[in-house]
This record gives structure tokens, sequence and C-alpha cells, in this order.
């Protein structure tokens, strides 16, 4: 089988460029490029395999397709009868044709799946997955560490996984201490422990730290927590009592012992109630549903044979697509480029032999597909149907509840066209690391990937209007530009000080922007919040159980998460490179020393005085004073 080429070389191989600018995107516009020839346009296609791109008058992507033969596909748009109306609207909207070779329909897939992630096209189905998926981890260490993984695969460790959120991971991180009590510390604060840590008291590591297990009988239990992460609990049983025969053979009755209560503790944890397939494998099962006008995708993940948890998605423009046109579109935006497990369940969808094939090549290993399923595979099949339906009716509900806020709000504040929310707030301690947020609130819903921090520095520590008004400013000019939009409310987290700074920032700008605060009240209690609109002399007091006002809570509630989260982690990164500076006889060169020494910063605090003195070019005395900075700093 052919190695699929990587976007960048499948586009370097050739592309062909076709057709002229036509037809204006909006009616009435005028433009000066002539008109869309079709059929010089389907002359110049190439016989070949390969993506091609449908673009407006705009030079905007409406459509991104892949075919095994360009001329054959792109062709069939362009015929004078049997297309959707979907279809049609769009055709009448091309200007344009570009079309990429590749060297297979495979290939093909492969950079369809990337343009449309990076282009967006509004005639395509859209899946969008802004987290990445976690993982639990065993380490390629000597005494291996149990983790929690999200990012990057590393080789050198092993991963169990992927996992439908975080809650998953850590629950089968917990599950493998009680089991197997691997240890889940660092490894800075791994190699210089000079006693167990509580873990090992509550029985949840063995304290390889200080050397209670040999290298030998923990790689037995890794090996046990491997087999079990892998659903083969029957093995693992077997294995434990093979080994505590041959424990008590040897007369080793307390590793007899140890090894008698790891087996009591899986059966007890084998005879607890939760769902758990017949079959020891990695299985997704995915349902396409359609209800009440809304289409979701529903994934329910089953990792060595237990069900850990489902995830829903809502594509973009699947309205007039049929189910299977849907679930073979999150199958390739999904599982393109991020791992697959070995049987893949559907309902009555085959996936392509491209998809197929380059799933395959991807995973290194062959991709089951089970449609039309039967016995439990079908029990899971309906318990993702049903999970997707829940998931629609819960969007809708929350849709309609939000919507009503912000009518209510729209009601109060006189504001009848408000629909996108700006909100802004700064966080600091006594004016270090401030940080200013900007939350945005559209569509009926917190706009998360819209959200932006500013990293502000009022000439004078702690001057909130300072900070507030700068955090303005940089908004204003990218609103201006154009490199986001206008919205049609500002709100500020303040009174009428922070209202007029406001103003003026607009007033500067050019800006037409509704403008509000919310301050605290007379009393100052949270829920009871005076809503100050620019221009009126008296705040407008909305009561706590007022929808609009809970609207508003929401969104500042929000934008104060956003800004504190964000100070911390500034205000973190500023301490912890300045800790060491500020020690005296510690500079760059020694300060890089104990950081290398110790595998960081965390490392550097958990040892103790006679640890530091070991390092390079750290003194007794020198180490007695980093020990005693450190711990009084931490204090």
């Amino acid at each position: 089988m052919k190695k699929p080429l990587q976007p960048s070389e499948t586009e370097a191989r050739r592309q062909t460029l076709v057709g002229f600018a036509d037809t204006p995107f909006e009616k009435g516009a005028e433009t000066d490029a002539p008109p869309f020839d079709a059929k010089a346009m389907i002359a110049a296609l190439p016989q070949e395999p390969g993506v091609y791109r449908m673009l407006d008058a705009q030079e905007k992507t409406l459509y991104v397709g892949k075919a095994l033969n360009l001329k054959k596909r792109v062709t069939s748009y362009f015929q004078k009868s049997g297309l959707s109306p979907r279809i049609a609207i769009m055709v009448s909207q091309v200007a344009r044709v570009e079309t990429t070779v590749t060297r297979s329909e495979a290939e093909a897939l492969l950079l369809e799946n990337n343009l449309i992630k990076a282009l967006a096209p509004r005639y395509n189905i859209l899946f969008r997955d802004d987290k990445s998926y976690p993982y639990l981890c065993v380490s390629g260490d000597a005494f291996p560490q149990l983790r929690f993984h999200r990012g990057a695969l590393d080789k050198k460790h092993q991963y169990f996984g992927p996992f439908p959120n975080s809650g998953a991971v850590r629950e089968g991180v917990a599950m493998l201490q009680k089991l197997f009590q691997l240890r889940t510390c660092e490894n800075s604060v791994f190699a210089h422990r000079t006693r167990p840590c509580m873990l090992h008291q509550i029985e949840r590591c063995t304290a390889p730290c200080v050397g209670y297990i040999t290298e030998e009988i923990y790689a037995e239990d890794v090996r046990s927590a491997m087999l079990f992460l892998q659903g083969k609990v029957d093995d693992v049983r077997e294995q434990l009592q093979k080994q505590m025969e041959s424990a008590a053979a040897a007369l080793a009755f307390e590793q007899a012992a140890a090894l008698r209560d790891k087996w009591q503790r899986l059966q007890q944890l084998q005879s607890k109630q939760f769902v758990e397939s017949t079959t020891a494998r990695d299985v997704d099962v995915i349902a396409a549903v359609h209800d009440q006008g809304v289409t979701a995708v529903n994934v329910v993940m089953v990792r060595g044979g237990r069900h850990v948890g489902d995830r829903t998605f809502f594509p973009s423009h699947a309205a007039e697509r049929t189910l299977a046109e849907v679930a073979e579109a999150f199958l390739a935006q999904h599982y393109l480029e991020r791992p697959v497990p070995s049987l893949l369940v559907l309902d009555e969808v085959v996936p392509s032999e491209p998809l197929l094939e380059a799933l395959t090549a991807q995973a290194g290993r062959k991709i089951n597909v089970a449609s039309r399923p039967s016995g439990e595979r079908r029990v899971w099949l309906t318990m993702a149907a049903r999970n997707a339906k829940l998931a629609i009716a819960q969007q809708l509900a929350q849709k309609a509840t939000q919507q009503a806020r912000l009518s209510a709000l729209q009601e109060a504040l006189g504001l009848p066209d408000v629909q996108r929310i700006e909100c802004f707030d700064v966080s600091h301690t006594m004016g270090e690391a401030t940080v200013a947020s900007c939350v945005v609130f559209d569509k009926g819903a917190m706009q998360n990937n819209e959200y932006r921090r500013f990293n502000v520095a009022p000439t004078s520590g702690g001057d909130d209007y300072a900070a507030m008004q700068e955090a303005l400013r940089r908004r204003a000019a990218r609103i201006v530009t154009g490199e986001v939009p206008t919205p049609d409310l500002w709100v500020i987290d303040g009174g009428k000080g922070q209202l007029r700074l406001a103003a003026q920032v607009l007033e500067d700008d050019g800006l037409d922007i509704a403008l509000i605060g919310l301050a605290k009240g007379p009393e100052r209690k949270v829920g009871n919040e005076d809503v100050w609109r620019w221009g009126e002399e008296t705040p407008l007091r909305l009561a706590p159980e007022h929808a609009g006002f809970q609207l508003l809570h929401q969104i500042r509630d929000e934008a104060h998460r956003f800004a504190v989260q964000g100070h911390r982690a500034r205000r973190g990164k500023a301490r912890l490179a300045s800790s060491l500076q500020d020690i005296e006889g510690v500079g760059d060169k020694r300060r890089r020393a104990l950081l290398n020494h110790f595998g960081g910063l965390k490392g550097v605090r958990a040892a103790s005085a006679d640890d530091l003195a070991r390092a390079p070019g750290i003194s007794k005395a020198l180490a007695a004073r980093i020990y005693s900075a450190l711990h009084e700093s931490s204090a």
C-alpha cells in the first residue's frame, strides 16, 4: 500500500486552476472579471483523482470535495437538471473552480479533510471539536509512572484511550492505584524522596521512590495494570494466582499476602455494578440522529471492554444531508489524524473504501467496521442513538432559555437589536500581573473560541481604570480593522467611572456600540448589582430572578473567571522564574544547574538541604540558604 502524502506534499504535486470570476456573491454587485465559462472549465479538468474547491466571486470557498475522477465529478455539478435545491444554489454562486491532483482517492481524502478544517466551507458538513482527547499514560521509566495525558503522544510511553473526558481518565488512574499501587508522582519528586509519601500510607503506592519494592516486582504490577486496561481481567487473575503460589512455595509469605490482597481487590472491583462488554477490545459506537430539526452524532466509547463514557457532536450545514453523509463526514473529520479503535460500530453506514484505506494506513493495522450490528453491539448502538436524542433535547432547551434571557435583557435595556455581547473584566493581585479579559456571547451561547486576554501594564500598579482602558483600546483597534466583528453591546465590570473611560474609547475610534456597566449595589451583595447605562444618571435595578439579569450575571461571571485564570497563570509564571533569582548567591549559572539537576523548580523545592548540596556548584551553606528561602516563601 502506498504511503499517503502529507497535505503539503500533495498540494505541491500539481495544482490546476480553472474557471473565471463570474457570478457575484451578492446580487447586483459589480465585477470586472469575465463571465464564468463552465464548458471551458470542464474541458480543462484532468481525469485523475484529487480535490476540488468551488469559490465565489469574493474568493471565499463554498465547497471542498474529493473525487476519483475530477472531470466526471465536477462535471456532474453543472448538469442542467437533477441537482438538489441546496446544490443548485451553491453552483449558482460558483465563480471559479480550483483542483489539486493526488496519487489516489485516499490521499485526496486526507487533503480534503485538511482543507475542510482550515477553510470551513459553508456547504460542507463541519464538525468542530477544539478539545483534545485525554489519555491514561504509563511512562517508560524504570519505575513507570501512571498519569493523565493530553496532547501529542511520545513513543517512549504507552497510552490507553482516548477517553471521552478527563473524569474517565482520573477514575481509571484511581482504580489502578487501588488495584496495583503504581506511582503517580512526577519524576522530579520521585528522584528526591527520602521517605514514603501519604499515598503509601493509605495503600495507594508501593513506595518505589525509597526502595520498598524491587524493580522486577514493580514491573509485574505494571504488566498486570496494562492487561487490566486491555480488558484481560482473567489473565490478570491468573497471573496474580501464579505469583501468589510461587511466593508461598518460596516461603515469601509477606509477598504472597500482598499478592492475595491485590487478587481480593480485583475480585471486589469485578463484583461492582458497572457497564461491561463481553469483548475485551477498544470499540467506538457511532450513531447519527436527526430530531426536531437538529442533527447530532454520539460516540459511545468502550475501552478494554468497559464503557467509559460518550460524547455528542453537533455538525454545521447538515440540515439537508442524509444521516449516511453525516456519518461519513464525521468519520473523516474525527478520526483522520487521531487514534482509531480496532472496531467501529455504525448503523447501516458502510464507510467508503478510500476512507477505510486512509484509516488503515494511519493506524498501521486493519480497522474493522460493523454495520447493521446485532446482539450486544445493537444494544450499544441503541444507547448511542438515545444519547444523541437526549443531547439534542438539552441543546434545544438551553437555546430556548438563552433566547428568553436575551429577549428579556433587550426589553429591560431598550435595545431590541442586541445579539452579540462582549464583556470585560480586570484581575490582579495588588497590581501584580494584571490581566484583562474579553468574553463573547453570540448566537445564543458563549463563544469560547472568541475569548481574548490582554496582559496590561498600567503606569501605576493596581490602577483598574488604566488597565480597563488599555484593554478596551486594544479591543477597539481590532474591531476598527475588521479583525473581529462589531458587537452590539459592551458590558463593563464596573460603574460610572469605567463607563466614562469606555465611552471615550468608543468616541475616539468612531464606534457605535451600546454600553452598560455592572457594578456592586449599595449593599455590595452578589446578585444585587446595579446596571449603569451610559448617559443615564440613575442605575437600572433588576431583580435577581429577572431573566435578562441572569444572562448579564452569567456573562460577567465568565469574564471574571477568564480574567482570574489568566492572572493566576501569569503571576505563577513570573514567580516561578524569580523565586531562585531572588536568593543571594544564586545567579543564572547556578539557577540553571539546579533546575537541570532536579528536573525543574518542583524538584528543587522537594529536595532537602543535603540533596541541594549535591548539585554542581552548590555548597552546604548555600544549600541551607536556598532551602530556607524556598520554604519560607511557600509557607
